[in-house]
């Protein structure tokens, strides 16, 4: 029940995703929903880590995958991992509403390398029948993201991708292991570096990467810490910059479009739903209110 990364592998499910992450700012981690009528898909081997979420209602699925062959009753919610490199072939005769999550290996890599000290950690097929809640979730949070930011924040994408790696190579990997967690907070100066950094930057898609080389942490330690620290993501952290600076450029007569753009919102629209859903008014509402 799993489809290639849209154009990344030629098409091979009779009808396209509903809803993808094609043509965003997401690089290490993919999203497709799909909706398809029975099928038989033919062999093909994909190049990322795909993770198969049934959305939908109870089907039959058999798989073929590395040789193995499987068939189980898929019911909502249950999960499949299917590593990148191996050979897959599925059928199902009955509708079949699923997500695909897609996962860089080299990201996979890097992430157990950073936090592990392996670079050898690899993801262990899961072809039954598996409930992850966590991992639902996060498809669910992907998919609201796509529906109301257009897959525009790419820091949103970076630490979902994170956490979802840090999941899944401490229960489904070759060597599975505990993560120990950095206590405390940042300091003074690394919270100014951080701050001042967020502010210039705040025009264009800024990396979690970037953010956590910026106080030499691993990019799953920085988004840890920023969370103890502040009590929120680093993405909405950089919201609510971006709302503030708003603010400030429109009570100096710049149009709400010039500001949606100046302040890094993908448009005007994402920029008034942002603006209401933190400052509990619309922008031009706002605008009527100051002195």
């Amino acid at each position: 029940m799993t489809n290639p990364a849209p154009n990344k592998l030629p098409l091979i499910l009779p009808r396209l995703p509903i809803l993808v992450s094609d043509g965003s700012s997401w690089e290490n981690i993919g999203f497709a929903h799909f909706q398809q009528p029975p099928c038989s898909v033919p062999e093909f081997v994909s190049p990322r880590h795909i993770l198969c979420l049934n959305a939908g209602k109870p089907v039959r699925l058999k798989q073929v995958v590395d040789g193995e062959r499987k068939v189980v009753d898929s019911i909502p919610g249950d999960l499949a991992i299917y590593p990148a490199a191996l050979c897959q072939q599925f059928s199902w005769d009955s509708e079949a509403e699923f997500f695909n999550l897609f996962l860089e290996p080299s990201f996979v890599t890097q992430v157990g390398s950073d936090l592990f000290g392996s670079d050898r950690l690899e993801l262990v097929p899961q072809l039954g029948i598996l409930s992850d809640p966590l991992i639902y979730q996060i498809s669910l949070a992907l998919k609201t993201s796509l529906e109301t930011d257009g897959a525009t924040s790419r820091l949103y994408a970076d630490a979902i991708a994170q956490a979802l790696v840090v999941h899944l190579l401490t229960r489904y990997s070759t060597h599975s292991r505990q993560i120990k967690l950095i206590a405390g907070g940042f300091t003074q100066a690394q919270w100014k570096q951080i701050v001042d950094f967020i502010y210039a930057n705040l025009d264009r898609n800024i990396h979690l990467a970037e953010l956590a080389e910026l106080v030499q942490f691993s990019p799953y330690h920085f988004a840890h810490l920023f969370k103890q620290s502040t009590h929120i993501s680093p993405h909405q952290y950089l919201i609510r910059c971006r709302i503030e600076r708003a603010k400030q450029l429109m009570a100096m007569g710049m149009s709400l479009a010039e500001v949606a753009q100046t302040v890094g919102f993908a448009s005007q629209g994402h920029f008034t739903y942002h603006f209401k859903r933190l400052v509990g008014v619309t922008p031009k509402v706002f605008l009527r209110r100051v002195p």
